[in-house]
């Protein structure tokens, strides 16, 4: 597992804010704390809970919302859903379903994520 903290402006339907995104290889899935959803946006139920192991032997979390927000890396735009994980100790994880979607690679000598420039290209201008 490879992790790295980064700032990164996150948009929703009611709002933005500046948030520190833990990039963690590990996670399968996005999350937020639900605190900050709430600010940033309408929090919709899932269909059906998710039901996720834990770090801790035998220990299992549910989660039963997600919100659509917009996230912003070098000034490009990228969308994604973030699951609404209660008691999340981190303000965002960004995981690897997000990581792939996005082509987003993970410099550790730098301590920041990174777009390849081909990829960039592909990705429409946030401004326009």
């Amino acid at each position: 597992m490879s992790i790295i903290r980064f700032p990164i402006r996150f948009e929703g339907s009611l709002g933005e804010r500046i948030l520190y995104a833990l990039f963690d290889s590990g996670a399968s899935y996005s999350g937020i704390h639900p605190d900050l959803a709430s600010e940033l946006g309408h929090v919709e139920k899932l269909p059906r809970p998710m039901i996720f192991a834990t770090a801790s032997a035998g220990h299992f979390l549910e989660v039963n919302e997600t919100i659509r927000c917009e996230f912003y890396l070098d000034e490009l735009r990228l969308s994604d859903e973030f699951l609404v994980i209660p008691d999340l100790s981190e303000e965002v994880i960004i995981g690897v379903n997000t990581l792939q979607k996005w082509k987003i690679k993970l410099d550790f000598e730098a301590e920041r994520p990174i777009i390849e420039a081909r990829i960039a290209k592909m990705i429409l201008n946030p401004r326009l």
